[in-house]
């Protein structure tokens, strides 16, 4: 299973269809918020595809939850924003939660800073900011060898 990740879109509906179009493989799209109304737009032109939100700190009125969890592929996968854990100071109380969760993979955005690293079995995510022309993306494969992250810029 492809899962394509983004956040901190911002508003920039071309990029994030883009990304979509780009990696057709996707079954499912998890955006991590600060993009709320052009998620929405995206998860009614691509119906074949599953749609995760969480909601960002820009996100203002959203009534999505600021964090969930999923599992797919038989992988547990913790995602959030990320601000109200901190993350631009650090990842120590995201990886906790992560770990009370039982999480195999954590996903979060924030920081517009992309990040993929793997810590003591706990796969790590920030796709970076997908806004603008040096925006960038992740993508999780998971198979029956594992898991395996990428990051990719526009």
């Amino acid at each position: 299973m492809r899962i394509l990740v983004v956040s901190d879109t911002h508003r920039d509906l071309i990029s994030l269809r883009d990304v979509i179009l780009k990696q057709p493989k996707a079954e499912v799209v998890i955006h991590l918020g600060d993009g709320e109304d052009e998620a929405e737009e995206m998860k009614e032109c691509f119906p074949e595809k599953t749609f995760l939100m969480v909601r960002g700190n820009c996100d203002w009125g959203s009534m999505l939850p600021t964090e969930e969890c999923i599992y797919l592929e038989g992988k547990r996968i913790f995602y959030t924003h990320g601000y109200t854990y901190n993350v631009k100071y650090g990842l120590y109380d995201l990886k906790l939660a992560a770990r009370d969760r039982e999480a195999d993979i954590v996903l979060f955005g924030h920081t517009h800073n992309a990040l993929t690293d793997y810590d003591n079995g706990l796969y790590i995510m920030n796709p970076g900011s997908l806004h603008g022309s040096r925006g960038t993306y992740g993508i999780i494969d998971i198979t029956k060898a594992g898991i395996v992250t990428n990051i990719l810029q526009i």
